[in-house]
């Protein structure tokens, strides 16, 4: 038997055990398995592992996509989650070639994907803010937010969590060093039942740059640890 002469059901579930790049090539074969390839039943879940990944068209965004994870863990990734005013030229080209790249797709979910129940981030240095809280606005089923070391995100992100987050379960901000004891708080007051965690995150050094009085008297300590 040929595999165009199996149900659509069959191959459905044929496509599930392939990843994104082997199901775009075997949707390049004949019309039937391309018809298959575009079946928004297959594309549920997404995972990414890279930036660049976002920009391939070897998958479909649509309102079956319910459960979506983007975690980058490459070395280059600690470029990213330098503070910005340590940043040398050279890092700060490097980052300027993807910024917008994680942002820009996820308001492509926004806009397309409102189904979303399962949002996980990590080592996304550049997402922020006002991208996340339009997510939350525009997916309102959303039961899990997980966001790790993702430097820009900051307490308006929480405070978005708590006008937004209606159906929100499971709030993660891990290595999130912008992120403060207050906001934290303020999200246990107002979304009780949100099971939080933030490892590590509220008592980091966030991205403002020292002043110079705070600089001067961390050198003699430095100094003594040398």
């Amino acid at each position: 038997m040929h595999i165009t002469q199996l149900n659509r059901e069959c191959l459905l579930h044929l496509f599930s055990f392939l990843d994104k790049n082997s199901r775009k090539s075997l949707a390049k074969t004949c019309h039937k398995l391309l018809e298959v390839f575009q079946d928004p039943l297959l594309w549920s879940l997404l995972n990414f592992h890279s930036p660049a990944e976002l920009k391939k068209d070897n998958f479909l965004l649509g309102p079956a996509l319910k459960y979506l994870s983007i975690c980058w863990y490459s070395e280059r990734v600690k470029v990213c989650n330098i503070e910005d005013w340590m940043k040398n030229n050279f890092q700060k080209d490097f980052c300027n070639r993807h910024e917008n790249t994680v942002n820009d797709f996820l308001l492509e979910v926004c806009n397309r994907c409102p189904n979303l129940l399962s949002l996980t981030l990590s080592g996304c240095g550049h997402v922020t803010d006002d991208c996340i809280s339009l997510l939350l606005k525009n997916c309102p089923k959303l039961k899990t937010l997980q966001l790790e070391n993702c430097v820009r995100i900051t307490d308006q992100t929480l405070e978005a969590v708590t006008l937004y987050g209606g159906s929100l379960q499971t709030l993660h901000v891990d290595f999130c060093r912008n992120i403060t004891r207050n906001g934290l708080e303020r999200v246990r007051e107002k979304c009780p039942s949100v099971m939080l965690k933030a490892e590590r995150s509220a008592n980091m050094i966030p991205d403002n740059k020292p002043e110079k009085k705070f600089m001067l008297e961390k050198a003699p300590r430095k100094l003594f640890q040398l």
